[in-house]
């Protein structure tokens, strides 16, 4: 088989030599990836065991101190010596272990025997329900840490003492943690890395960096913080991890531990910014290489398809002005490739939906005819109706002449609704200005609902209205407005079910007169809540979908907004509000 370029297959086989750039793109997405896994899993691993070795020292620490007061206390009970040997050791051993700044004993009742302090003792007489709220290693109680008066960590240890398997009295010895502060100051991971220690209920008891010492003497509680919920959480010893964003707005990854026999909870911080430096670098590095070469590709693929793509670009601006409705549109492509085919398809398909369009506005125009047909169906129908019924009772002989009377003003009120419906629909296009004169909207309403209840009572609805005390003054359209709210009482009737009810509520509020439209239907689903006042949107089977945006028009004419909102299931209201007319000039006119 011949080499032959002008193919569109041996154009696309030299487009195929650039698929380097998939595993191209392919390599630099799964180095970067790894290249961030592996650099987290490293750092996070490495903090973790910084923490897990300072979490050991400092139980070292403590219990050794605990330890040392307990063999002090081995060497008291059951000696037999007198006060003055007791004195006597307890001073040498805090002049031989000076983080103990006191060590005192104490009677059972609770009062001092001997103390290492010259003077009276500043440790508070020990007792069983106070030593129970500590911290018991290995029968020494250990009180929660607190900062004294020099801003130093302080905790009180406390043992009970036993003389022939009987309480004989307390031991108890007021510990110096400076040196556990120093042990956490000492802990460093890069140049903002630092440790801090957290008691059981939340306190901060030490940390590691200079700027945040002070809320260790407030005191300051880390209860909320997200490596002790998460330390907590984790219901075991081994560290836990996690990536946050702490109380200055900073990205970190913390690591925390566990001191079980302590309830302390060790955690090492460290800005994911410097944790991950080598890493990000890297990353740069290889995202500017993999550019570098996918950019010399993309310019190889460009010089190769040049030719390849230009016939691609007549068709997609031939495709353009089709959709653009430029069904003459017409391409000229002369390879004689499969891309020459294409352009011949091409052609006759604009040729082919040139002949469908006329075909879809003939149906169109049809449609159009049977939906206007019924939308004037669905709008004159109540109005028609109102008229042959109360033609009827006309008729009966046995009407009386109040009735009679009613009858022809509902007649004469429906016949001229019929007349500005009509007018409507020829000025549905350019809609002609309402006339504005006072009118009281409660009248208003209360002619609505004498017209539409019998519609109601047909459908198993209740129609009810409720009148704001005094009248409600505005400059409207007394036909216009009946309009409007007829239309929207005939949507709420057709939208609710027998046995619900649709009110009609007029009410002042501040300078504004508002209509409130409520039933209790089925409800406008909220995704077509935005469009219902659009010409031609309907929800319903039939009409026109010309109701609610005509109404907004007349509304908006009478410088009035409207509003709707609706539950589905629940029913839908529509709230018009217009600017109220208070004086009564505009009353006397309405009347």
């Amino acid at each position: 088989m011949a080499f032959n370029i002008r193919h569109i297959s041996t154009r696309f086989a030299l487009l195929l030599a650039l698929a380097a750039v998939a595993p191209l793109m392919a390599y630099g997405v799964i180095s970067i990836l790894s290249l961030q896994r592996g650099t987290r899993q490293s750092v996070t691993t490495g903090n973790q065991n910084v923490a897990v070795r300072a979490a050991e020292e400092i139980r070292r620490y403590v219990v050794t101190n605990a330890n040392l007061l307990k063999a002090l206390a081995a060497d008291l009970q059951n000696t037999g010596l007198d006060l003055r040997q007791q004195d006597q050791i307890l001073k040498n051993y805090v002049l031989e272990f000076r983080e103990f700044r006191e060590v005192t004993l104490f009677a059972e009742d609770g009062s001092a025997i001997v103390s290492s302090r010259i003077g009276k003792p500043r440790i508070a007489a020990p007792a069983a329900a106070t030593a129970s709220r500590g911290t018991m290693l290995d029968g020494v109680a250990m009180s929660p840490i607190r900062v004294d008066d020099d801003l130093l960590p302080t905790a009180t240890f406390t043992i009970h003492l036993l003389h022939l398997n009987q309480p004989a009295g307390w031991l108890a010895g007021e510990l110096n943690l400076e040196e556990m502060w120093r042990m956490v100051d000492q802990i460093r991971i890069g140049d903002h890395g630092y440790a801090l220690i957290v008691a059981p209920n939340g306190e901060l008891i030490a940390h590691g960096d200079p700027d945040k010492k002070s809320m260790v003497a407030r005191a300051h509680s880390l209860a909320t913080h997200a490596m002790v919920a998460a330390a907590r959480a984790s219901n075991g010893t081994e560290p836990v991890s996690l990536e946050y964003t702490d109380e200055d707005g900073r990205r970190d990854l913390g690591v925390a531990t566990r001191i079980p026999s302590l309830g302390w909870t060790v955690i090492v911080e460290q800005p994911t910014r410097e944790a991950y430096a080598t890493a990000t670098t890297l990353q740069r590095q290889l995202v500017v290489a993999i550019s570098i070469a996918l950019l010399g590709m993309i310019v190889v693929g460009y010089l190769f398809g040049r030719s390849f793509i230009t016939p691609i670009l007549t068709l997609q601006r031939a495709t353009h002005a089709v959709a653009a409705g430029k069904l003459d549109t017409r391409v000229q492509i002369a390879s004689k490739d499969e891309f020459g085919d294409l352009g011949d398809a091409f052609n006759t398909m604009a040729a082919r939906l040139a002949e469908l369009q006329e075909d879809v506005k003939k149906q169109e125009r049809q449609a159009m005819f049977g939906r206007l047909a019924a939308g004037i169906v669905h709008d004159l129908l109540h109005p028609i109706q109102n008229v042959g019924n109360n033609t009827r009772l006309l008729l009966r002989p046995d009407v009386d002449a109040e009735t009679r009377q009613d009858c022809g003003r509902i007649i004469d009120r429906e016949l001229l609704t019929i007349r500005r419906f009509l007018d409507d629909l020829r000025n549905v296009v350019k809609p002609k200005p309402v006339e504005r004169f006072p009118m009281d909207i409660n009248v208003t309403v209360a002619e609505i609902i004498e017209s539409m209840r019998p519609e109601g009572e047909r459908h198993g609805v209740a129609v009810e209205g409720r009148s704001a005390q005094g009248s409600l003054m505005i400059d409207g359209d007394r036909f216009a407005l009946g309009r409007v709210l007829r239309n929207l009482v005939t949507n709420a009737i057709q939208a609710t079910g027998p046995g619900g009810s649709v009110t009609v509520a007029a009410t002042r509020a501040g300078a504004r007169v508002e209509v409130r439209v409520a039933d209790t239907g089925s409800g406008i689903p909220a995704d077509r809540l935005s469009a219902i006042f659009d010409d031609f949107v309907t929800t319903k089977r039939r009409g026109l979908g010309l109701g609610l945006a005509i109404s907004k028009r007349i509304i908006e004419q009478l410088d009035g907004t409207i509003a709707v909102a609706s539950e589905v299931g629940r029913g839908t209201s529509f709230t018009l509000t217009f600017p109220a007319r208070p004086d009564e000039t505009a009353r006397a006119a309405a009347s």
